[in-house]
């Protein structure tokens, strides 16, 4: 399967690349190229470049989608919790707040990494951003 680069027809069809793997190792923190190097060399800071396979990285444009991501991925977790504990304890709201003020922002800084990683993966597959490049250089 082939896709195109651009709508420019002077460019070559690529080989398409697998979007659903390049997530899943974004999802596991690892390059989306080769499944084997570190995504980040700190808590958000994306490598420049893959330390094993040299793909570089420094493409990506995650910017606001992983917090929204997160935050959608958080309120569907905590706010069924949230229900569920009022209607079968109906509990005082310093509870509430002792319970779901911890447990959301623990759930958000956990999540956040894989999140943009699993982004940054997907626009990877897809040839965003500058990381379907290879299509000026074969030119």
């Amino acid at each position: 399967m082939t896709i195109e680069y651009t709508g420019n027809p002077e460019h070559p069809l690529l080989p398409a690349r697998d979007w659903w793997q390049a997530v899943r190792r974004g999802l596991s923190l690892k390059c989306p190229s080769c499944g084997i190097g570190k995504m980040y060399r700190a808590y958000l800071k994306v490598n420049d470049t893959c330390p094993h396979c040299g793909e570089e990285l420094h493409h990506h444009r995650a910017d606001d989608a992983p917090p929204y991501f997160t935050i959608f991925i958080v309120g569907h977790i905590v706010v069924p919790l949230v229900l569920w504990v009022e209607m079968a304890f109906y509990p005082p709201v310093w509870v509430h707040m002792a319970l779901w003020l911890p447990l959301a922002t623990i759930l958000a800084l956990t999540l956040l990494p894989p999140v943009k990683a699993a982004l940054i993966g997907l626009q990877w597959a897809l040839r965003m951003h500058g990381f379907g490049e290879e299509a000026e250089e074969t030119a």
